[in-house]
């Protein structure tokens, strides 16, 4: 018979990532609307206030106003397995690019960070283009290493920007790149607590493509239809977690088919259609043309998001708020969090705070005339 002591000590035993939280993963977003830059220092320490809602399992950032030498370019970071799957990425990348400029990504020792794949960054050009757009041919550049090159992953290929992420607390994924040497104007960041997805670097958020970012609390439960949907557009979900949907939907809904990002907003956290009939006839004509068009990209599920862009920052939660979601204000700064700590760790009296409405986007753009270098 196992006594009461003995019960006691193995519970102590259990670690808190042992447990399946899920409402757990820890989003945040600082924005500058002036373009006025700062260190990655502030970002990690309102993410590390939020450790308790991630495991370990990963963490990540992305930075945008990071490369102005080079902003003008395709900032490309990739992760190998090893130096086969860079030699072949390298041969493809030559044959369509001009490379200006590659190198292993700067990072240090930290002790919490085991292992790690090859980390390297290139800045390039699109060369011999097929008619596509440059935006167009990038995104085929990197769809086609993430599906053919064995081992090699194109986590970021926006200009003048770069994610940075992998397996670990974000504050040790962190320092491990360096973060604190970074200046940009918008940083987002996450911490990871996986439920139903395998844990390795390039699942960790955010997720990118071109100049979009992504991280995300929650679970996407159309990612099956989501994934359909985007491979009619020439979008391939490579990455083996839900998350990665979110970030071609946006670039097919703004980039490709031209909608406001609010209208995009309309359609991934779309209104029920209850709401939608009790809309004004000219809403309620647009919003059942956008359903009807682009009902395949609804995600469906709990979620909370937070989306990087060249225009600025988005927050947006599922429909029903299944997920947490803060936003704050003050000096031209935009703050998005998971929680309210997290904000007030490094700006302790924003001007407002509030929790946005279920499926009601927060969209903050960046004010012309601002400091870009």
């Amino acid at each position: 018979m196992v006594g009461k002591r003995n019960l006691e000590d193995n519970f102590k035993k259990v670690a808190d990532r042992d447990y399946r939280v899920p409402s757990g993963c820890a989003v945040m977003g600082v924005m500058s609307q002036k373009r006025k830059k700062f260190t990655g220092r502030a970002v990690m320490k309102a993410i590390g206030v939020m450790r308790e809602r991630t495991n370990g399992l990963g963490g990540g950032y992305a930075a945008y106003g990071i490369y102005p030498r080079y902003a003008d370019h395709y900032a490309f970071h990739l992760l190998y397995d090893d130096e086969k799957a860079k030699e072949a990425t390298e041969e493809h990348l030559e044959k369509n690019f001009t490379i200006d400029k590659y190198e292993a990504i700067p990072t240090r020792e930290v002790e919490a960070i085991k292992s790690r794949p090859l980390l390297w960054r290139y800045f390039l050009e699109p060369k011999g283009m097929d008619g596509s757009s440059k935006d167009d041919f990038v995104l085929k550049a990197a769809m086609h290493v993430n599906r053919n090159i064995k081992g090699a992953y194109v986590i970021s290929s926006g200009k003048n920007m770069g994610i940075f992420k992998g397996v670990g607390y974000p504050e040790d994924i962190g320092r491990f790149f360096k973060l604190e040497s970074y200046r940009g104007y918008l940083w987002t960041a996450h911490g990871r607590f996986p439920t139903n997805s395998v844990s390795w670097w390039g699942g960790a958020h955010p997720f990118g493509l071109l100049d979009w970012s992504v991280v995300h609390n929650g679970e996407i439960s159309s990612y099956g239809i989501n994934r359909r949907f985007l491979l009619n557009f020439g979008y391939h979900c490579t990455l083996s977690t839900d998350t990665e949907v979110i970030a071609y939907l946006f670039d097919f809904l703004v980039r490709k088919q031209g909608l406001a990002i609010e209208v995009a907003a309309g359609v991934l956290a779309a209104q029920f259609w209850d709401e939608i009939g009790r809309l004004p006839e000219e809403q309620r004509k647009l919003y059942l043309a956008l359903r009807m068009a682009y009902g395949g990209a609804l995600l469906n599920g709990p979620f909370s998001v937070i989306v990087g862009c060249e225009s600025g920052m988005i927050g947006l939660n599922d429909r029903i708020k299944l997920r947490p979601l803060v936003a704050a204000r003050g000096d031209k700064m935009l703050y998005i969090s998971s929680e309210e700590a997290g904000i007030r760790e490094i700006c302790p009296s924003p001007d407002q705070v509030w929790m946005p409405e279920a499926g009601v986007p927060v969209i903050r753009r960046f004010e012309s005339g601002g400091e870009n270098g």
